[in-house]
């Protein structure tokens, strides 16, 4: 019999908190400034903010998962024990990917996962860990379905992988390609995706023909495609995977709530027998909306060579949104938010999401604007504005206007 897997959602900040809450995921991972693999992200979660962080995911039954996933450093194992032991009272899980970061949670008696970082591939290795105290593994991208499907199986552990978004070229993303560039290295959050760069290659030629240079395509060398996991939900389901990880803590709100959603309703039209091509096309075709490469396999149908590293563009997103302005005030009894144009002006059958960190994100199509007892069908930059909106908005929510690109 099928299980429901844990639908796990990035969180890069408060406002994608609330949006992947909104959309119904199960669990979240977050990182707090340091000692996590999305360190140089402007958004991340302190020990300041964990613990609101924690309380809204509690109020949901949706579990709080702390990455703390990146290599360690002799000097910063206080430090590390420190950062953990503050952080207990507010987490289900740790996600490690250092030996030392193991043995701390050991001493603690902090639960904790296996990061894909640290490559386990085979179900011995899940054993071992397991062994360890781990009580799930991620396992490394690398691993096609057959393989996840035995390892699952034979190690008697539950099993995580990763089913959408970023990929990286590398084994596990151990890289030092960012390192040898910038002096940032990926092994410690700090990578600068030197792969997703467009490149220039210099021949160089000896006598007097003169030197010869090439500028290859945008994203076209090393740059990974997304991973988009829909066509094949069941058959994760089938193979007794317990987690599907969603990647993208430094992607948007709305990337964030959508994917949730699309793989939310995957996963329940599988248990319900109503898992279709036509839903799949309309599910994928949803993600497209979001900010994404173009879409991919990963290497779960096979390894190497199956061209998921070719043709790829920075953004092939359907939808775009262009920042209009913020919120001045929302009045409850009327319903309805006012807003200052900062930026982009807005017109009635403009569709527009507003962010914030305790509402999430709040779209809806503009059908009466009004300023005073005037009515108006356009409001433009330095002017402000009121409209209907049934949901609750906050003072200070960022407002966008969205559309197609």
């Amino acid at each position: 019999m099928l299980k429901r897997p844990e639908i796990l959602a990035p969180a890069g900040d408060m406002t994608m908190l609330q949006a992947v809450l909104d959309a119904d995921c199960d669990a979240v991972y977050l990182g707090l400034d340091r000692f996590n693999m999305r360190r140089m992200a402007t958004r991340n979660f302190s020990l300041e903010t964990l613990p609101e962080a924690s309380r809204r995911c509690r109020s949901r039954q949706v579990r709080c998962y702390l990455t703390l996933n990146s290599i360690l450093f002799e000097h910063e194992l206080a430090e590390c024990r420190e950062v953990l032991q503050a952080a207990k009272p507010y987490i289900d899980a740790v996600i490690v990917a250092d030996w030392a970061a193991i043995e701390i949670c050991r001493e603690l008696a902090i639960p904790f996962h296996i990061s894909t970082q640290m490559s386990c591939s085979n179900s011995g290795a899940a054993r071992f860990l397991k062994a360890q105290g781990a009580q799930r593994i991620v396992l490394a991208r690398e691993c096609t379905l057959e393989e996840v499907a035995q390892i699952a199986q034979r190690a008697a552990i539950p099993v995580e992988v990763f089913v959408h978004g970023a990929v990286c070229v590398a084994v596990s993303g151990r890289c030092l390609l960012s390192h040898e560039a910038y002096g940032y290295s990926a092994n410690r959050g700090e990578c600068r995706q030197p792969c997703r760069r467009e490149f220039t290659i210099n021949e160089i030629r000896e006598g007097a023909d003169a030197d010869a240079e090439f500028k290859v395509g945008a994203h076209t060398v090393l740059s990974a495609r997304d991973l988009c996991s829909l066509p094949f939900v069941d058959r994760l389901m089938a193979a007794g995977v317990a987690a599907f990880k969603i990647e993208g803590r430094a992607r948007n709100p709305e990337y964030g709530a959508t994917v949730v959603a699309a793989y939310r309703r995957a996963v329940e039209a599988v248990l319900e027998g109503a898992f279709t091509e036509t839903l799949v096309a309309e599910l994928v075709e949803s993600c497209a909306t979001v900010y994404h490469r173009p879409f991919g396999t990963g290497l779960y149908h096979g390894r190497p060579g199956t061209g998921q590293f070719a043709d790829t563009t920075e953004n092939q997103a359907t939808m775009r949104k262009l920042h209009t302005g913020i919120v001045l005030n929302y009045y409850s009894k009327a319903q309805a938010v006012q807003i200052q144009i900062q930026d982009q002006p807005v017109a009635i059958g403009d569709t527009i999401a507003i962010h914030g960190p305790k509402t999430g994100i709040v779209s809806l199509t503009i059908g009466e604007l009004r300023r005073d007892d005037e009515c108006c069908t356009r409001a433009e930059k330095g002017t402000w504005v009121t409209l209907p909106c049934r949901e609750r908005v906050r003072a200070g929510d960022k407002v966008f206007i969205v559309g197609e690109v």
